[in-house]
């Protein structure tokens, strides 16, 4: 059995809370942007406060915001190159590869225990500073994965056209998808690499590097594209996805280097690695299978979707791009708050845990419902303002944006099952049921997939997707316990409930603006403004969690303010006639 050395339970129920203070209320000298920069050698210390987790998740989403930009920038490119045909089907096949790689390796698989398992090496670190399990855990774990993603990239790229004649049986050009796929298997090993030192780094709560990686990324795709589209056509933006991917590892190291080189007071400069604490390969597995089956909505997509028309793939894939912005976004926090779910639970908090994950679960459902609310609403003239150049017709805006709204369903699914996974496996202990669950989504979107897929096409595939993931979502809320975190169900759901109508209000208003106003910049700012402002009258109308403590918050900032201004004035005029009673002679002001 494949063994990974990590702290164990023996950590200390201190630990959660005395990494950098007595009660783990105060945050520490650092900011939040320096969070993941430079400082001063030694542990750094834990910050648990509200203002921590504020800026970091502020610096995290507009990393991300910039990533998700280029992001556009890049499907933007691939359509006026190549707009929605067959050259642009058989690169998303290829780009079913990076996809599930990002899942498995960067966003949720490698993730779900590798953040666990750094923050119990740290608790452990602190509560006994003369050892350094963190070091214990990289040098048992980081050469054995290194191995097994160079593997599984190999094995890809020698089976190469086994994988596209499975995921598009029907595609008119497999010689194409084929080059393009052997050119993606690269990101196996980067995207691995890219994973760990994401969940080490935020682990040691050090937030910017983990979040620049898609910049890196979309920018090296973008720059491929315009410099290779000519001579090597669609292979180009193949060849990005290789360059892109050593540029995510490229990045990160720096950072992770650095923290790697830190050592607690009196802890020797190095350790055999102390095999008394394991994390087991079923935990691995569990959490790997989960996201194998998450991603594997895509494969089902793609593969319903290669019977249909030329073009269909690509419908689906610029619809669900734009449509999942919302959801990344709302995830942020939910990625942020996650090291400090896993430390509570380490030190036996699971009061804190609790209170953290519900703030978690309805602020991301506001976040994601709100997104949502405005993809609907913008639909027709978002896609036409975005991709409707080149070869990319008034045909292809039609089809993109109808399965954009029917895929904005599913986004408060999407939402609810990554941060939920995240509170189910961040107990770093075996669970088969998130896996279980995720199961029987896949198989609902499957079913209703087959079914439909010959009535509606594309809308029956997208729709398939929506159902299949709010009842994976449904499960893994259902499903959370003492054995993980005990949220109060009825509660979250009862503010998810009101939310969600307040979404809905918000959606129909903003589609008849988008309707009514004709230049699609136009049509996108007044229905998202519609939408805005709707969304959050019937927030507060339906009494929605975040509303009234989003007002309480911003009238104590600008109380506080206010306060701050008064005080340094007084300081002013109190200080000019003290100096000069302590000097004795009068101050001339220049």
């Amino acid at each position: 059995m494949t063994t990974v050395p990590t702290a164990g339970p023996d950590a200390g129920p201190e630990t959660g809370t005395k990494a950098g203070t007595e009660t783990g209320t105060k945050a520490g000298p650092e900011t939040g942007t320096e969070a993941a920069g430079e400082s001063s050698p030694g542990p750094a210390p834990q910050k648990t406060t509200g203002s921590f987790l504020a800026k970091a998740a502020l610096v995290t989403a507009a990393l991300s915001v910039a990533g998700s930009l280029l992001g556009l920038v890049r499907d933007q490119a691939l359509a006026h190159f190549f707009g929605a045909g067959s050259d642009t089907d058989a690169f998303l096949v290829a780009w079913t590869v990076p996809e599930l790689a990002a899942t498995l390796l960067i966003e949720d698989g490698l993730a779900f225990f590798l953040v666990p398992a750094f923050s119990l090496a740290l608790a452990r670190r602190a509560a006994d500073p003369d050892s350094d399990p963190v070091r214990d855990l990289v040098r048992a774990s980081l050469p054995r994965m290194s191995l097994w993603f160079a593997g599984a990239a190999l094995l890809l790229v020698a089976a190469a056209p086994a994988v596209v004649g499975l995921l598009a049986p029907g595609l008119p050009d497999p010689g194409l998808a084929v080059d393009c796929t052997r050119l993606t298997a690269t990101c196996a090993f980067t995207f691995g690499l890219t994973g760990y030192c994401s969940a080490a780094l935020r682990a040691h709560q050090r937030f910017v590097a983990p979040a620049t990686v898609y910049v890196a990324y979309n920018t090296a795709i973008i720059a491929a594209l315009f410099l290779l589209a000519a001579p090597f056509g669609v292979r180009a933006a193949a060849t990005g996805v290789a360059v892109g991917g050593a540029l995510m590892v490229l990045v990160q190291a720096p950072s992770l280097w650095r923290e790697l080189r830190r050592r607690p007071a009196g802890a020797p400069a190095a350790r055999e690695a102390d095999g008394d604490k394991t994390l087991q390969t079923a935990l691995i597995w569990t959490v790997l299978f989960f996201a194998l089956c998450r991603q594997s909505q895509v494969l089902i997509e793609r593969f319903l979707a290669s019977s249909l028309p030329a073009g269909a793939i690509s419908h689906l894939n610029y619809a669900q791009k734009v449509a999942q912005m919302p959801m990344v976004l709302s995830l942020m926090l939910c990625t942020v708050t996650f090291p400090f779910v896993a430390r509570a639970l380490a030190a036996g908090e699971t009061e804190r845990a609790r209170e953290r994950v519900e703030r978690d679960l309805v602020l991301a459902g506001c976040l994601v419902l709100l997104g949502a609310a405005a993809v609907v609403g913008t639909a027709p003239a978002l896609i036409e303002l975005l991709f409707q150049r080149g070869h990319f017709t008034a045909r292809d805006t039609g089809v993109t944006a109808s399965v954009m709204r029917v895929y904005a369903l599913g986004l408060l699914g999407h939402t609810m099952v990554g941060a939920l996974a995240r509170a189910h496996f961040s107990v770093a202990r075996k669970t088969w049921l998130p896996l279980h669950a995720m199961v029987i989504g896949v198989v609902t979107t499957a079913g209703i997939g087959f079914l439909t897929v010959g009535t509606w096409g594309v809308h029956g595939i997208a729709a398939a997707n929506a159902t299949g993931i709010c009842v994976t979502a449904l499960l893994l809320l259902r499903g959370l316990g003492p054995r993980t975190v005990p949220v109060r169900t009825r509660a979250v759901l009862g503010q998810l409930a009101r939310l969600t109508a307040a979404a809905a209000c918000a959606a129909v208003l903003g589609a008849l603006t988008e309707s009514a106003v004709g230049r699609p910049v136009l049509a996108v700012l007044a229905s998202g403004a519609v939408v805005t402002v709707s969304f959050a009258l019937c927030g507060l109308l339906l009494k929605a969690q975040p509303w009234p403590s989003a007002l309480r918050s911003a009238t104590r900032v600008v109380a506080r303010s206010a306060h701050r201004s008064a005080t340094r004035s007084a300081t002013r005029s109190a200080t000019r006639p003290a100096s000069r009673s302590a000097t004795g002679e009068p101050r001339h002001d220049r």
